[in-house]
């Protein structure tokens, strides 16, 4: 049974941040999944590890799933220089393959999405006049999940290579933080050992943390779309 607190946490956000709650237990029920995988590429893989590495992400990335995992697990198994290469050329061609996705054969489900996310329109507005310092802003504080972003910026006019480069840019201090922790780890199981010590008020209190900046970043696009 959920404790009261963190019902009342669950009950304020919005649809936004549900959402990102949702993502959150669905990041959880992957990680052995992830794990196993890891343990595949750091066993049987050798020099080629960094290589699948990067090209996990692409899967991944196209089917929501989030990948805080391979960033990390990359940290641990290939050390700092050679994870932050794979881990964001990896990150990098997953958003840009379900970016191309929602543009191309997904637009129309796309599109029909588009009423669910009511603060997106904000973020379309502005796009339009600086698409892509509003790139950057939202891959560096995600006003949404992640992989739902990708799709969402699909149906905007931002070119790819924008999109690319902004995103690139924009996920690299969280890749470079996610990869240094990686290299801090004593072992591969420590790489999803955490996330499963979480406790409720733990997680409420992450998630109002996450609604809080992303209000706060709402603000900024908002601001933007007027300058």
């Amino acid at each position: 049974m959920v404790d009261s607190f963190f019902g009342n946490c669950v009950l304020v956000l919005s649809r936004s941040n549900r959402v990102l709650l949702i993502f959150f237990f669905k990041f959880l029920t992957s990680l052995q999944i992830l794990k196993d995988f890891l343990l595949w590429v750091h066993q049987d893989l050798g020099v080629w590890g960094p290589v699948v590495l990067a090209i996990a992400y692409i899967p991944l990335t196209i089917m929501a799933v989030p990948a805080s995992i391979l960033t990390l697990g990359g940290g641990y198994l290939f050390g700092l220089p050679i994870a932050i290469v794979a881990d964001s050329i990896g990150a990098t061609a997953g958003a840009g393959a379900a970016f191309l996705l929602g543009r191309t054969i997904g637009k129309s489900f796309v599109v029909s999405k588009l009423k669910d996310y009511p603060q997106f329109r904000s973020v379309a507005i502005a796009i339009h006049r600086s698409g892509f310092k509003i790139i950057l802003l939202l891959r560096l504080v995600p006003l949404l999940p992640f992989n739902i972003m990708n799709y969402l910026l699909s149906v905007t006019p931002i070119s790819l290579g924008k999109y690319m480069l902004a995103s690139w840019l924009g996920m690299m201090p969280i890749t470079v933080a996610l990869v240094y922790v990686g290299t801090t780890l004593k072992d591969l199981s420590d790489v999803t050992h955490g996330w499963n010590e979480f406790s409720k008020s733990d997680w409420a209190f992450l998630v109002l943390g996450l609604s809080i900046s992303g209000k706060c970043q709402l603000v900024c696009i908002t601001i933007f779309s007027f300058l």
